[in-house]
């Protein structure tokens, strides 16, 4: 287990975690939270090594193998496919030892070097590493293309595969999911839940924390509190923990006021003089409650549009995408039929790489449409949030030169003060305060170019919102704040997020994005959910079928040739005539059918034994939940409370490993049958 016990860490002067104390349990999912600048990746930094304690003793096994997501943006030449295979520590440490032998010609060493390149999956090293990559939203033509030619969120994602590919006993991610669209980070989250090791995560996704944590530790003013539970839980206990902490606090300050009162009054008083100084004393050694302080929430409104056209656009059977250097376009959209009218607050859904960006730029004006006319009410102002912030700002400049620069673009249509004093108040509300506002937006954070982003946005006081990914970064506490002010938002809102608390909160209407078009999406995010599965079922059993067909096709061409090739030539050189007169005779026909029928039954059997295999264990493993979840609602002592915690956890487990395992059965027998 890890062990952090009076543990102190300091960023130079400042004093990040103070005396704190926890323990991490083998095979815990943990969830570290706390505002940005708390701690919480210094104390990752502890963890991997790369930071030291200053006071306090920290444990961690000395077995225990590591993995996590390297920062540096990859540059080689590598396909992506050998890219990950190679985050495998275990798989290339074995093939070193092989090629050692291999030099040395040391027989012995040659042979336990392969028995431990079986025991490290060599076998299926290479099918592992794919798997990994298609789940994070590539696509099978690009699995040989070099690292080089992705952009940087995409060599981001083959980095993430590659901590992934490697076996650890702790793995450590810091914000996995800024980079993925949400059926990438379903696909992620299903992954985590089956790691068995220990896992501790950073994340300021309230679901996808919910989704794979059972653990929460909170950093909040140089204190680590353990909480047990998955985010949502920590946000009951936490809420409960602070009103008790009121309660006691208040009821302190009743019992000093009254002691304090018996002192003044009585402390003069011979006859009540030992009472009294027996009060002072009772009074110095009480231990106080401290009162709960309220962090400074950040919140921000978006400013009443000046008007509302109605509808706000109309696209008219047109076609998006882009065009290359020379002109030639490739479209990704066509045919795209939709209108969006004043107060719509609508959600864009798609499987990555199908159009969604494409779509919200050409809608803000940032690329043409290849075809048709998109229409815009009179008065329309759009609101761009970029899902690359530096899109829109310039990282020489500094916040302060971003404002001044766009009141000046506006100029009587801001209807707003545009002194720089009147610009230092406006950004100061958005967290840009003292020197932040000369501090170049190179240098910044990721949140805090998500902040100033919206800050020119509210600025603009657009009716039209189009926000392409706009929690990246953002800590928990402001994607609260731009929930409020969407929901508050008085124009219409069309938004592409990976954060499914922020889309279930916002929008009332989806639009899906995908197969070369854009339609309504009859549905919610958990419907949503369920169509990325099935959609990648199909995409499996797409490559699945081609590559069936390769196969068959390469077979009937090995086939042919050799019946040519047993074919003797006549006397000109000329193939003979071929004979296919059994090929047509019906009974012929019947008789490869019915062994077509038998060979088919033959190999579906064992699947079919399988799958009623696991549904007679689901069976079992949905009672013995039932059985196990109402002890634990009965009072148990703690040894008893552990082992039904432990057998429920095994139980959940391993019905989560059968129901996909299911699913593939389902797969595989529908695919044989058609």
């Amino acid at each position: 287990m890890i062990n952090l016990k009076n543990i102190t860490l300091r960023r130079g002067a400042k004093v990040l975690l103070d005396g704190v104390s926890a323990t991490i349990n083998p095979g815990e999912h943990v969830g570290l939270v706390g505002r940005n600048g708390a701690g919480k990746s210094s104390l990752f930094a502890l963890l991997n090594g790369s930071l030291h304690e200053d006071g306090g003793d920290f444990e961690l096994p000395a077995h225990w193998r590591m993995a996590q997501v390297a920062q540096n943006m990859p540059e080689t030449e590598e396909s992506a496919s050998d890219f990950v295979v190679a985050g495998d520590t275990r798989l290339a440490e074995a093939q070193a030892r092989l090629a050692l032998a291999e030099a040395g010609d040391d027989g012995m060493a040659i042979a336990q070097a392969h028995s431990d390149l079986h025991d490290a999956g060599a076998h299926d090293a290479l099918a592992r590493a794919q798997a990994l990559i298609l789940g994070l939203g590539f696509k099978v033509g690009e699995l040989q293309q070099p690292v080089n030619s992705f952009s940087g969120g995409w060599r981001m994602r083959l980095q993430l595969a590659r901590a992934l590919m490697c076996p650890s006993d702790l793995l450590l991610l810091d914000e996995p999911t800024n980079h993925l669209d949400l059926d990438a980070l379903v696909w992620l989250e299903a992954w985590l839940q089956r790691y068995s090791g220990t896992l501790v995560v950073i994340s300021h996704d309230r679901e996808f924390l919910d989704a794979v944590t059972n653990v929460t530790l909170h950093i909040e003013n140089a204190r680590l509190t353990r909480y047990g539970g998955n985010y949502s839980r920590f946000e009951e206990l936490r809420a409960q923990q602070l009103e008790l902490q009121q309660a006691s606090y208040a009821r302190q300050q009743e019992k000093i006021a009254h002691l304090q009162k018996f002192i003044d009054r009585f402390k003069a008083k011979a006859t009540k003089a030992r009472q009294a100084q027996s009060r002072v004393k009772a009074l110095e050694r009480m231990e106080r409650i401290a009162p709960v302080l309220a962090e400074a929430e950040f919140t921000f409104e978006f400013k009443e549009p000046s008007n509302l056209p109605n509808p706000m656009l109309v696209i008219d059977d047109a076609s998006f995408g882009y065009r290359a250097e020379d002109g030639t376009p490739t479209t990704i959209l066509q045919h795209v039929q939709r209108s969006v009218m004043a107060g719509q607050r609508i959600g864009i859904l798609g499987a990555n790489g199908q159009g969604k960006s494409t779509l919200v730029k050409t809608i803000a004006r940032q690329m043409a449409p290849l075809a048709g006319r998109v229409t815009e009410g009179k008065g329309l102002a759009i609101g761009y949030f970029a899902q690359q912030e530096l899109d829109v700002l310039r990282p020489a400049d500094n916040p302060l030169e971003h404002m001044i620069r766009l009141a000046r673009e506006l100029g009587a249509e801001a209807r707003e003060p545009s002194r720089e004093q009147d610009l230092r108040n406006y950004l100061g509300s958005f967290n840009f305060t003292g020197d932040m506002v000369k501090q170049s937006v190179g240098s910044m954070s990721g949140g805090e170019k998500a902040r100033l982003v919206l800050a020119m946005i509210v600025w603009q006081r657009p009716n039209l919102l189009l926000l392409d990914e706009p929690t990246n970064h953002l800590d928990l506490a402001t994607r609260d704040a731009l929930s409020v002010a969407l929901n508050e938002f008085e124009g219409t809102v069309m938004l592409v997020s990976h954060d499914r608390a922020l889309l279930r909160a916002v929008c009332d209407e989806f639009w899906l994005v995908g197969r070369g078009a854009v339609g309504p999406f009859d549905g919610d995010l958990d419907d949503y959910q369920r169509y990325l599965l099935d959609e990648a079922r199909r995409l499996r059993e797409q490559a699945r079928a081609a590559g069936l067909a390769a196969e068959l096709g390469s077979a009937s061409s090995t086939a042919k040739s050799v019946a040519a090739s047993a074919q003797p030539a006549s006397a000109e050189g000329q193939k003979a005539p071929e004979t296919p007169a059994a090929a047509r005779d019906p009974r012929e026909q019947r008789r490869q059918e019915a062994q077509a029928r038998q060979a088919l039954a033959q190999k579906l059997r064992p699947l079919k034994q399988e799958l009623e295999r696991i549904d007679r264990r689901l069976a079992e493993l949905a009672q013995e939940r039932s059985t196990l979840e109402q002890r634990l609602s009965e009072p148990l002592v703690s040894a008893d409370i552990a082992d039904c915690g432990r057998r429920l956890k095994a139980a959940n487990d391993e019905t989560a490993a059968l129901e996909e395992r299911w699913l593939e059965l389902s797969s595989e027998i529908d695919s044989a049958s058609a």
